[in-house]
């Protein structure tokens, strides 16, 4: 891979994150493998053939840059009551309805005014008094050549790095984002297969088997499900079980409060009734640690 671009007219060479099949190149950053014609653009929007080099377009560009405190993401033990330096560019590989942060995962428009460099983010970061450095906002699969180089300079400084995640990276990006990353929050947004690949365009069991290889490996793993009344009255029993066996009853587990948002608008909030409902069901489980989020 080509490390840090000075401009827009560079492009980022993929490297390992892709194979080449004929005229086409298969990206490999996430499970839906896009098999991409020259000038063709994969699902998340960004990834793009460009003179036959897989190419990440929001590379040095983030959409978003934040300091949060490290609860926010939502990590409850993973170096507790700190800062984190949270950052975004646009696009996702999913299509989730409910979306809340639709203004930047479902768009492929993005300034390219201003660079940002991995250098750059680092020392924004130490400015303000970060620990860490989070790849959040929109899925950070599809920016992680971007946010591989920037986790590289941030560990030269003893940063950690996090990924907030819809866990639906390719098997190839799984395994190497341990050699960067010391901790992961990724979204179990339902436990329907067939909802996944209708409404989300994604897959369950892709996530359900990405979530078991991170936390086998050691990756510190917690877990978020955003309880969408409608959808989620049948499945956080699911959600519960799976975590219990086959993540541990030690991986906490955050079930968040969900309000209208991007295309269900005409949908209503969760009702605390429900959220104290999958708190019981959690803890009937043995789930050590669940934590209520989004309630006001």
């Amino acid at each position: 891979m080509k490390n840090y671009a000075k401009n827009a007219d560079i492009k980022i060479d993929l490297m390992q994150y892709f194979k080449k099949k004929k005229e086409k190149i298969i990206c490999q950053l996430c499970s839906h493998y896009c098999q991409l014609k020259l000038k063709q653009t994969g699902i998340c929007g960004v990834i793009k053939n460009i003179e036959n080099t897989l190419t990440c377009t929001v590379y040095g560009y983030p959409s978003a840059l934040h300091v949060d405190p490290i609860e926010k993401k939502p990590l409850y033990h993973f170096l507790p009551h700190t800062n984190t330096f949270s950052l975004g560019t646009v696009g996702c590989n999913f299509l989730c309805p409910f979306c809340q942060n639709w203004q930047l995962s479902q768009t492929k428009e993005f300034s390219k005014k201003n660079y940002t460099s991995p250098k750059e983010i680092v020392q924004l970061a130490l400015h303000h008094h970060c620990e860490s450095i989070s790849y959040t906002y929109n899925e950070p699969t599809i920016f992680f050549p971007y946010a591989r180089d920037i986790a590289i300079e941030a560990k030269k400084v003893g940063l950690k790095n996090i990924m907030v995640s819809n866990g639906f990276m390719s098997q190839e990006l799984c395994e190497e984002i341990l050699k960067y990353i010391d901790a992961i929050n990724i979204d179990i947004k339902s436990f329907d297969e067939n909802y996944y690949k209708k409404t989300l365009k994604g897959s369950l069991h892709v996530v359900l088997q990405n979530a078991k290889t991170l936390k086998q490996k050691g990756l510190h793993v917690e877990i978020t499900t955003l309880y969408i009344p409608s959808l989620d009255d049948e499945k956080i029993e699911s959600i519960a079980f799976f975590i219990a066996d086959e993540l541990g009853v030690d991986t906490p587990w955050h079930i968040s409060a969900y309000h209208p948002d991007y295309k269900m608008m005409n949908s209503i909030k969760t009702p605390i009734e429900k959220l104290k409902s999958a708190y019981s069901i959690a803890k009937k489980h043995g789930i050590q640690n669940v934590y209520l989020g989004n309630i006001q």
